[in-house]
C-alpha cells in the first residue's frame, strides 16, 4: 500500500464532499480516515463560499432575506444537493415505519417521498429564517454563522465516522467511511473546531463565545441523536444518513446562533 500523505486525505475530503475541482486519487480505507478528519475543512471552506455570497448579495442592496436565500444556496450547489438528498432520503427511509431492509430499498429509490419533502421543506425555511435574523443584526454575523454552520456540519461527519460505527451497506460512500476514524482522532477534531470558533467569536464579546460554543455542542448532539437513531432503525450509516447528519447539524447551529 503506497505511503498515506495528508493531501490524500485533503482530496478525499474536498473532492467527495464538495463539488471543488479536486482530484480523488486514493479510495482505500487510510485517505477516507485522513478523508474524514479534513471534513470540517472543507466545511470551512464551503461555509466561506456561502458567507461571501450573502455578502455580496447584501452589498448590491438586498435584504437579511434574500441574502439568507443565497448563503442557504451555496452549499446546496457545491455538495450538488447530496446532503439535502440524503436529508430527504433518510426522513423517507425512518417515516416508512418499515423493517431495516425495506426502508434501505426506499432511500434508494430515486424519487422523493412526503417524509422527504416535509423534511426538505422545513430544514430549509429554518436555514434561511436563521441566517435572515443573523444578518439583521448585521452583516458579520450572518457570515460568521454560515462559517460556523458549514464547519459543524462536516464536523459531525467525521464524528459519525468514528470506530464502531457500523456501515447499513457494504457499498456505497457510507461503508467507504464507516468507523475509519479512530475515537481520539474524533474527538481531538471537535475540540479544535470548537476552539476555533470560540476564538473567532471572541471579536463578537463574551457572550457571542458562549453563544458559538453552544452552538456547535447542540448541533453536534443534535446530529448524534439522529445517528444512534438510524444505527438503531437501519443497522448502519449510508451516505444517505451522513448528508442527514450534516443538515441536521447545521440547522442546528444556525437556529441557535440566531437566538438572542
Amino acid at each position: 500500500m503506497p505511503r498515506t500523505s495528508p493531501f490524500d486525505g485533503l482530496r478525499f475530503a474536498f473532492g467527495t464532499l464538495t463539488v471543488f475541482p479536486v482530484r480523488v486519487t486514493r479510495w482505500d480505507r487510510e485517505a477516507a480516515r485522513g478523508g474524514m478528519l479534513w471534513a470540517p475543512a472543507a466545511g470551512l471552506a464551503v461555509g466561506a463560499v456561502a458567507a461571501a455570497a450573502g455578502l455580496v448579495t447584501l452589498f448590491l442592496g438586498a435584504g437579511g432575506l434574500l441574502a439568507a436565500v443565497a448563503t442557504v444556496a451555496v452549499p446546496a450547489v457545491l455538495t450538488r444537493g447530496l446532503h439535502l438528498d440524503g436529508l430527504a432520503d433518510t426522513a423517507d427511509g425512518l417515516g416508512s415505519g418499515k423493517p431495516a431492509e425495506d426502508a434501505l430499498r426506499i432511500m434508494k429509490q430515486s424519487d422523493i417521498g412526503p417524509f422527504g419533502v416535509i423534511a426538505l421543506v422545513l430544514t430549509l425555511f429554518a436555514q434561511v429564517a436563521a441566517l435572515a435574523q443573523a444578518y439583521d443584526a448585521s452583516w458579520a454575523r450572518g457570515a460568521w454563522a454560515a462559517v460556523v454552520s458549514a464547519t459543524v456540519a462536516r464536523l459531525a461527519l467525521t464524528l459519525a465516522a468514528r470506530a464502531g460505527v457500523p456501515a447499513a451497506r457494504p457499498e456505497g460512500l457510507g461503508a467507504a467511511v464507516a468507523g475509519v476514524v479512530p475515537m481520539r482522532g474524533a474527538l481531538l477534531a471537535a475540540v479544535v473546531v470548537a476552539g476555533a470558533a470560540a476564538a473567532g467569536s471572541a471579536a463578537f464579546g463574551r457572550y457571542d463565545v458562549a453563544r458559538t460554543v453552544l452552538a456547535i455542542v447542540l448541533a453536534l448532539a443534535a446530529a448524534e441523536a439522529l445517528l444512534g437513531h438510524c444505527t438503531r432503525r437501519f443497522g448502519g450509516v449510508t451516505g444517505d444518513v451522513f448528508g442527514g447528519l450534516a443538515e441536521t447539524a447545521a440547522t442546528t447551529a444556525l437556529v441557535v446562533l440566531s437566538l438572542g
